[in-house]
């Protein structure tokens, strides 16, 4: 699982023109993750409101779940993505009953995929990247939830990783290791080095 983008924390830094033109996910390849299959389509409808990409995706992600039924918990983090995008704009667009429609069905997404793959660190990277990219664009509850959940799914992500992150590819160590932090921080938890304090546990 060390080959999954952990996290979506570094998108804006990477995806800052996302192609408005992009070919169709080859779903039916079997040598491509989930990821590879609904993140590009992901990022144009968070980072550039791109609603056909996003609506894509969300249909890609209906057909992942019937043809990759092993995969189901990523698939539904990514769909978890795709609600809080839509609620994000729905926020944006002053639109409160449609931002409560999709901010109620991001959470259960988000809560169904980490209960269906407790272990799975393509749902906790996907959880905690979505919630640092999106977190700020909520209302005030909405927000500090949304860090909160960040830095459960940072701190997951830890558990799992800690012993090892220093011979993860140095992208991948630094996207952890930054979204730990910045989750830590905008909860509060800024006192110590994050990782200092998780290793006490």
């Amino acid at each position: 699982m060390t080959r999954i983008v952990l996290t979506l924390v570094a998108v804006a830094a990477i995806s800052a023109a996302v192609p408005a033109q992009a070919p169709e996910p080859p779903l039916a390849d079997t040598r491509l993750t989930v990821h590879t299959l609904l993140r590009e389509d992901v990022f144009a409808g968070f980072l550039q409101s791109d609603l056909a990409r996003l609506a894509r995706a969300e249909k890609n992600a209906d057909v992942l779940l019937a043809s990759r039924p092993a995969e189901r918990a990523v698939v539904l983090a990514w769909q978890g993505g795709m609600a809080l995008t839509r609620a994000a704009l729905a926020y944006e667009a002053n639109e409160p009953e449609q931002f409560r429609q999709h901010y109620r069905r991001a959470q259960g997404l988000f809560a169904d995929a980490m209960t269906l793959g407790p272990e799975n660190v393509g749902v906790f990277a996907v959880t905690g990247g979505t919630q640092v990219t999106l977190a700020d664009r909520l209302p005030a509850d909405a927000r500090q939830a949304g860090w909160e959940l960040g830095y459960t799914a940072y701190r997951q992500l830890w558990k799992m990783q800690g012993q090892v992150i220093e011979k993860l590819p140095l992208h991948h160590k630094g996207e952890v290791l930054s979204g730990l932090a910045q989750t830590a921080d905008r909860t509060g938890r800024s006192e110590t080095d994050p990782t200092v304090a998780l290793r006490a546990e």
